[in-house]
C-alpha cells in the first residue's frame, strides 16, 4: 500500500541541489523513487535525507506538508482503527470537546448515561441551576433521594423544620389515618421521627410535590453527592426536553478527558480522522515516527 499526498516538490529540490530540468522528469514520482534515483546517481544528499526523514520530525512534517488539514486525513483514512485511537490521547481537551458535534443529539445522551454519574451530573449542572434540575425531574427520583436508606434522618428532620407545619400534619395525617390536631411543628417532626421505617418512607413520599422538592433542594444543597442517586435516563430525558446539542456540547466541556476519548472513539473512520486532524502538527508528526513508522514507509513509497 502506499499514501499519496502532496509533497513539498520545492524544499526537496532545495535539499538535492536538483535543476529545474531534473525536477521535471521527477514529476509524478514519489518521494522514494526520487532518492533512490538521486543516490543511485552518487547524489550523498539523497542517502542523507532518506535516513533523516525517518528520524526528523520537522523534515516530515515540511516534506509532507502535515500542517495541512488535508494531507493528514489522507494519512489517517489510511489507518485502522486502532492506529486512529492511538492519537485521541494526545488531543487538546477543546478540540475533543469540537468532535462531539458530529454526533446526533440522541447519541451524545446515550453516551452521557454511560459515564460515570459524577460526570453526568456535573455535565446537568453546566445546563440548569439546582432548583431547575429538582423541579424538572420526575417526582419518583425525588423519593429516591429522600428514602435513599443512608440518608441520616436526623438531617431529614432538621430541614424539615423549613416546611409549613400544615404540610407536615397532611404527611403525617396520611400515613396513620389519625388527624392531628393542636400539635407544634416540633412535636409533629418528633412524630414523624418515631414512625417505623416503612411509615416514614411512607410519609416522606407522601409530600406534596412543592414541598417534597423545597425538602430535597434543601438537603441536596448541603450534600451535592445526593444528586447522584438520580437516574440517569432522567437526566438525559430532562436534557433532551429543554436543550439543544450546541449548548449540550458546550456543557461536556466538564467531562474528563478520558470520557471524552471513550467517546470520540466512536465516531465513524472519517470522522474520526476529521476530528484528529486539529491535533498539533507536531505531535502527529512525532506519534507517526513513533508509533507508526510503517505509515511513514507508507507515504514516502507513495
Amino acid at each position: 500500500m502506499s499514501i499519496v499526498i502532496d509533497a513539498n516538490l520545492s524544499y526537496l529540490q532545495n535539499r538535492l541541489n536538483l535543476s529545474a530540468e531534473k525536477l521535471e522528469l521527477y514529476q509524478g514520482k514519489s518521494i522514494e523513487e526520487v532518492l533512490e534515483a538521486e543516490a543511485a546517481s552518487g547524489n550523498d544528499l539523497a542517502v542523507q535525507l532518506a535516513n533523516e526523514l525517518l528520524t526528523d520530525v520537522n523534515l516530515l512534517i515540511e516534506i509532507f506538508k502535515l500542517a495541512d488539514p488535508n494531507n493528514k486525513f489522507i494519512i489517517l483514512m489510511n489507518m485502522d482503527e486502532q492506529q486512529l485511537r492511538g492519537f485521541l490521547p494526545l488531543m487538546e481537551h477543546n478540540d475533543l470537546v469540537q468532535g462531539l458535534m458530529y454526533f446526533t443529539q440522541d447519541k451524545l445522551l446515550k453516551m452521557l448515561e454511560e459515564i460515570p454519574k459524577e460526570q453526568l451530573v456535573k455535565t446537568v449542572f453546566e445546563l440548569f441551576s439546582q432548583e431547575e434540575v429538582i423541579q424538572l425531574v420526575p417526582d419518583e427520583q425525588l423519593d429516591n433521594i429522600l428514602t435513599f436508606y443512608d440518608l441520616d434522618k436526623n438531617k431529614v428532620l432538621q430541614h424539615m423544620k423549613s416546611i409549613p407545619p400544615e404540610y407536615i400534619a397532611q404527611m403525617l395525617e396520611s400515613v396513620t389515618g389519625e388527624a392531628v390536631e393542636d400539635q407544634s411543628q416540633y412535636d409533629m417532626i418528633t412524630q414523624v421521627g418515631n414512625l417505623n421505617p416503612l411509615e416514614y418512607k411512607d410519609a416522606l413520599t407522601s409530600l406534596q410535590p412543592t414541598q417534597k422538592q423545597q425538602l430535597t433542594l434543601s438537603l441536596a444543597k448541603e450534600n451535592p453527592k445526593l444528586y447522584e442517586l438520580i437516574d440517569s435516563r432522567a437526566y438525559t430525558n430532562m436534557i433532551d426536553v429543554h436543550k439543544q446539542k450546541p449548548e449540550l456540547v458546550k456543557a461536556m466541556n466538564v467531562i474528563e478527558d478520558e470520557h471524552l476519548i471513550n467517546m470520540i472513539g466512536q465516531l465513524p473512520h472519517d470522522l474520526m480522522s476529521i476530528v484528529i486532524t486539529q491535533l498539533d502538527t507536531e505531535d502527529f508528526a512525532d506519534h507517526l515516527m513513533k508509533k507508526n513508522p510503517e505509515i511513514i514507509a507508507d507515504i514516502i513509497a507513495g
